[in-house]
C-alpha cells in the first residue's frame, strides 16, 4: 500500500534524536534549529522524559474518559503554577487543531453565536472549523466553507470594533505571534484594546498559544507580554515534546456540562506524563529565561549580518528576514551545514524553533554557516 501522498519530503531519514540534534541512517549529525515545526521543547530524547515515558507504559498507557486519570489533574496543577494562570480549567485533547477545534466550539456554546472573526495571515489547524480561520484559501474544501467567518486586518483595532458592535460575533482568535504567517506580532496597544472589546461585546477572547505557548517567547505563553487575559487558551506542539497532546484551558466564566466535549485519546496516562515531565524540566533548567537570554544574543548577532534585513519573533520563536526568497538557503543550510531550520508564508523569512535547552554555542555554529552561506547571496 502506498501512503497518502500530501507531503514534500528531504531524503533525509532521522533514527536518533539527542538534545538539539538529530541524527540520520547514515550516522550523519544535524543541528535542529526547528524541532519540528516548534514540538520539541526540551530537546531530543530528553532522559526525565524518556524514563517518565519508559516507567509508565510499564504500568497502563491508555484507558478512556471513562474512569478517574489522577495523572490528569496532576498535569493541571502543575501548569498552573508553572504558567502563572489562576481561574482557568483544562481540557485536554490531542493536537493544535483539535485544540482549537474545540475552542471555537465553546465560544459558540457560550455565547449562542456562531460568527469567528480571524486575521490576515493566521494559521490555526486543518480540521472544519480551524482551517475555516486559516489564511490559506488552498487548504480549504467547499465542506469548510460553510462556517461564518470573517477575516480582517491584523492589527486594526477600528475595523474589530466595527464587526464587534455588531454583537454577533462567537469569538475572535488570534496568533498573539503568528507561526506559519511569517511571526508578526501586533502592538500591546492592539491585544489590550482587542481584549477590552470583546469583554464589551460578549465575544469570547482566545489565544491561540499552540506555537508561541510554553516559554517559547520566554514568557510561558505569548499573550503574557501584553498583560492581558484570553478566556480560552490553546496549548500543543511543545505540551509533549513530540507526544500528540494538546490542550485547552477555558476561564472559570465558562461552565462545563457533560458531553459537551469529549475525546478517545485526550489526556490518556502517557500523554500526561510526558506533559508532566516537560513542565518538570521547564521549570528546573530555567528554559523560559534561556529562551530570553538567547534571543539577545540573537539579537546582537543578527544585527551585524547585514544581510538580515529584520528580527522577529520573541525568545526561541525567530524569525530572520532577508530581502530574497530563503529556499535555496535552506537547502544550504541543511545539505552542506546539516542544519535545520524553518519556511513561512513569507518566503523571504527564515524560521528559527529550536528546543528550549538549546544552549549559545549551537546559535554561534548556526551563524557561522549563515554567514559561510549568505556569501553566494
Amino acid at each position: 500500500m502506498e501512503l497518502f501522498d500530501v507531503y514534500l519530503l528531504y531524503d533525509i531519514t532521522p533514527v536518533k534524536g539527542d538534545g538539539c540534534y538529530v541524527f540520520d541512517k547514515d550516522g550523519n549529525k544535524y543541528l535542529d534549529l526547528y524541532g519540528g515545526h516548534a514540538v520539541i521543547s526540551i530537546g531530543h530524547s530528553h532522559p526525565a522524559y524518556t524514563n517518565a515515558l519508559c516507567r509508565q507504559v510499564r504500568k497502563i498507557g491508555f484507558y478512556s474518559n471513562s474512569i478517574k486519570n489522577p495523572l490528569q489533574q496532576e498535569l493541571a496543577d502543575k501548569l498552573e503554577k508553572i504558567a502563572g494562570i489562576q481561574d482557568y480549567s483544562l481540557f485536554l485533547c490531542n493536537s493544535g487543531a483539535e485544540a482549537n477545534e474545540n475552542a471555537l466550539k465553546l465560544a459558540s456554546f457560550h455565547t449562542n453565536r456562531k460568527k469567528v472573526i480571524y486575521f490576515d495571515n493566521a494559521f490555526h489547524g486543518r480540521t472544519s472549523g480551524g482551517v475555516a480561520v486559516t489564511d490559506n484559501e488552498n487548504i480549504k474544501s467547499a465542506f469548510n466553507t460553510g462556517h461564518t467567518v470573517q477575516k480582517l486586518d491584523f492589527g486594526n483595532i477600528d475595523s474589530l470594533e466595527t464587526e464587534l458592535k455588531k454583537e454577533d460575533v462567537a469569538a475572535v482568535i488570534i496568533e498573539v505571534i503568528q507561526g506559519v504567517g511569517g511571526l508578526d506580532e501586533a502592538s500591546t496597544d492592539f491585544y489590550q484594546k482587542a481584549a477590552q472589546l470583546t469583554e464589551k461585546y460578549g465575544t469570547v477572547f482566545i489565544a491561540d498559544e499552540v506555537q508561541s505557548g510554553y516559554g517559547r517567547t520566554g514568557d510561558f505563553f505569548a499573550y503574557q507580554h501584553h498583560e492581558i487575559r484570553p478566556d480560552i487558551i490553546t496549548i500543543a506542539k511543545g505540551m509533549g515534546n513530540g507526544f500528540p497532546i494538546g490542550g485547552v484551558l477555558i476561564d472559570s466564566e465558562i461552565k462545563a456540562k457533560y458531553g459537551m466535549l469529549g475525546t478517545t485519546f485526550g489526556g490518556n496516562h502517557l500523554a500526561c506524563v510526558a506533559g508532566i515531565s516537560v513542565l518538570d524540566v521547564i521549570e528546573k533548567e530555567e528554559l523560559k529565561e534561556n529562551a530570553k537570554q538567547l534571543y539577545e544574543y540573537v539579537r546582537e548577532k543578527a544585527s551585524g549580518i547585514s544581510k538580515i534585513k529584520k528580527l522577529k519573533g520573541r525568545g526561541l520563536m525567530i524569525g530572520l528576514e532577508f530581502d530574497f526568497e530563503i529556499a535555496k538557503l535552506r537547502k544550504d543550510l541543511l545539505f552542506r551545514h546539516q542544519i535545520f531550520t524553518g519556511a513561512s508564508s513569507n518566503k523571504k523569512l527564515l524560521r528559527i524553533l529550536p528546543p528550549l535547552n538549546l544552549e549559545k554555542k549551537h546559535f554561534e555554529t548556526f551563524f557561522k554557516a549563515l554567514e559561510i552561506a549568505l556569501t553566494n547571496y
